[in-house]
């Protein structure tokens, strides 16, 4: 048995997830990610590594466009085959996708103009990488798979997802390879969520892999805890509304709005926080929240007990969902106080931006993040104290209190990857660290290098490993 791993994406860095498995002569794509970090962006434009149309199959841990972001571009090279992933993810991806493809049209021409006007050329094509077109012939080639159902992928080759407790509809993907009277699994662990998260189950356990390709984006820290998650946003919240600001959420529309939504709900059902206008400020955002709607037997049991008590965070008071783009700038000519969330978590693009520009320069408001900042962002830049930045354009000062509730991660922390690693009862042949910074990633590996017989690599872009 001779059997070929590739790391395209998310080796040493958190965006980009892209890994092609050679086995049994078939090729198959785990993830097909977009790279979001301003310098490794010039990576999207890259041809594959592989013509596209040599790939037989694509398996989606989830719809995050770290994820599944250049699925079009892959298509629109000659990918024909079939895209396998869960049907909340298949729902979430359609949404996540047209309006990925979206912004980048927009963005294009936007640069485009304003290089014009500055008499200057970009560092990237001043064309979309992809189109609404591309993300229309794509969803075709989706086939949704319930969790545990196996998927054959080829001669001797199947794949069965399961439960990741990340994102709704997350999955890690077990693919089982059989040559030559040889028997291989080797795990692809996806994002991994935390146990006891809102709304969603805990991730599944393993008793025994092969191999185990593992992300580590918070292997050398460990996250608040959910009491402490709540008190912070209470403060936070409390404190702006004396000043009279407002609490910009830069947000993921995929599971960190909801999450907000649910910690929100919670605050104002135990009367720690007075009603307060939320605006949702995202379309994407609001179809995703229908998505959950959809998919409630995907709900953890106090999500489910909410529900049944019509006390959904979904029906939060004071929620206002932002459609279009003359409600979203009205937002910023209303008085008095409220929280806006709105994407993209990062700051690299969306309505956030604009919300940021009419904010950051008040000390009265709060920039408030609930998810990870990668290195090069504009989000990173402020997280780390940045005096001034440049929003569309324009230089800013920045005045804003600035937060950031690291509790809110969808992402496991330290202590509970070795966790989930625990249920192994057997030592892997090779655990592969990826999707985290390098100091994240080397941290966590020579935290699993002490364990008795466990044999650890942190690859690098592009590496290949050959598995036996």
């Amino acid at each position: 048995m001779k059997m070929k791993l590739k790391f395209m994406g998310a080796a040493q860095n958190v965006t980009g997830s892209r890994y092609l498995l050679e086995a049994n002569g078939h090729k198959i794509l785990v993830d097909c990610g977009l790279y979001q970090e301003r310098e490794l962006r010039a990576r999207n434009w890259e041809p594959f590594c592989v013509p596209p149309q040599t790939i037989d199959a694509l398996l989606l841990t989830h719809a995050h466009i770290d994820h599944c972001g250049l699925l079009p571009k892959l298509v629109h090279e000659g990918f024909g085959g079939r895209v396998y992933c869960t049907a909340a993810t298949t729902d979430i991806a359609e949404i996540m996708l047209l309006d990925s493809a979206k912004l980048q049209e927009e963005d294009a021409a936007y640069k485009k103009k304003r290089h014009q006007r500055e008499g200057r050329e970009g560092p990237y094509p001043e064309v979309p990488l992809y189109s609404t077109d591309d993300v229309t012939t794509s969803l075709p080639l989706f086939s949704p798979i319930p969790y545990g159902e196996a998927v054959v992928l080829g001669d001797g080759i199947e794949a069965r997802f399961y439960d990741a407790g990340h994102v709704l509809g997350s999955s890690m993907i077990m693919v089982s390879v059989s040559d030559s009277g040889k028997d291989r699994t080797i795990l692809f662990s996806g994002d991994i969520g935390r146990p006891n998260a809102p709304i969603l189950r805990d991730p599944t356990t393993f008793a025994k892999a092969d191999y185990v390709l593992m992300e580590a984006t918070y292997g050398d820290r460990l996250h608040e805890k959910a009491s402490t998650v709540a008190n912070h946003l209470a403060e936070v919240v409390n404190s702006t509304l004396e000043r009279g600001g407002n609490v910009i959420v830069p947000s993921f529309a995929l599971e960190r709005a909801q999450e907000v939504l649910y910690y929100l709900n919670k605050l104002l059902i135990d009367g720690r926080i007075p009603s307060i206008v939320v605006f949702l400020d995202s379309p994407m955002a609001a179809r995703v929240t229908e998505v959950f709607e959809r998919h409630p037997d995907l709900y953890d049991q106090e999500m489910s007990r909410l529900v049944r008590t019509n006390r959904s965070p979904f029906n939060l008071p004071g929620l206002k969902m932002v459609h279009t783009i003359d409600e979203s700038k009205a937002i910023n000519q209303i008085k008095g106080s409220a929280m806006i969330i709105a994407g993209s978590g990062m700051c690299t693009g969306g309505r956030v931006k604009h919300h940021l520009a009419a904010n950051i320069s008040r000390p009265q408001s709060t920039v408030m993040f609930v998810g990870y900042q990668a290195v090069g962002t504009l989000g990173r830049y402020i997280v780390e104290g940045a005096k001034e930045v440049r929003i569309l354009g324009r230089d800013y000062p920045v005045r804003a209190r600035v937060e950031q509730i690291q509790g809110f991660s969808a992402h496991a922390d330290r202590d509970e990857l070795l966790g989930w690693l625990s249920h192994l009862q057997s030592p892997p042949r090779r655990v592969f660290v990826s999707h985290g910074e390098p100091d994240s990633c080397s941290s966590f590996a020579s935290l699993l290098r002490k364990q008795p017989g466990w044999e650890v690599s942190v690859p690098a872009y592009q590496d290949e490993v050959i598995l036996d």
